[in-house]
């Protein structure tokens, strides 16, 4: 039997309330399916790293993880850093399956809602 997980990775910075939004998207997914693993991966400057996220993911059991780069795009991080870290995954844990998913600011859905946002603010009375 399959067992999925997500595997949310951002880039990461010194302030750790610079990581609340992001904490907040694993959480909700945490809320959704109590039952699926979700783990918060930093690129660099928090942690866990994906190195770390990957394994403790595959220790509890997954066989298939959703990588999902919380990017609005795909410059040289999603494009060059992100898949060799997923390549010495695939390389330690290969009983695992990693999905690679588009940076979250390419998907449809993502780039309706921060128009709409955009929008809102724009019809929004000046303060």
């Amino acid at each position: 039997m399959q067992r999925h997980g997500i595997l949310l990775f951002a880039h990461g910075a010194r302030d750790p309330l610079w990581a609340r939004p992001f904490e907040a998207v694993a959480q909700r997914l945490r809320d959704r399916a109590p039952d699926m693993p979700v783990v918060l991966a930093f690129l660099e400057l928090m942690t866990p790293d994906m190195h770390s996220a990957g394994h403790a993911l595959a220790a509890q059991g997954c066989t298939a993880v959703s990588v999902l780069p919380l990017f609005l795009g795909a410059g040289g991080h999603v494009r060059k850093d992100l898949p060799a870290l997923l390549d010495r995954l695939r390389g330690e844990l290969p009983q695992v399956s990693w999905q690679l998913a588009p940076p979250i600011g390419e998907i449809d859905t993502v780039i309706a809602a921060i128009a709409d946002a955009a929008w809102a603010l724009a019809q929004a009375p000046a303060r």
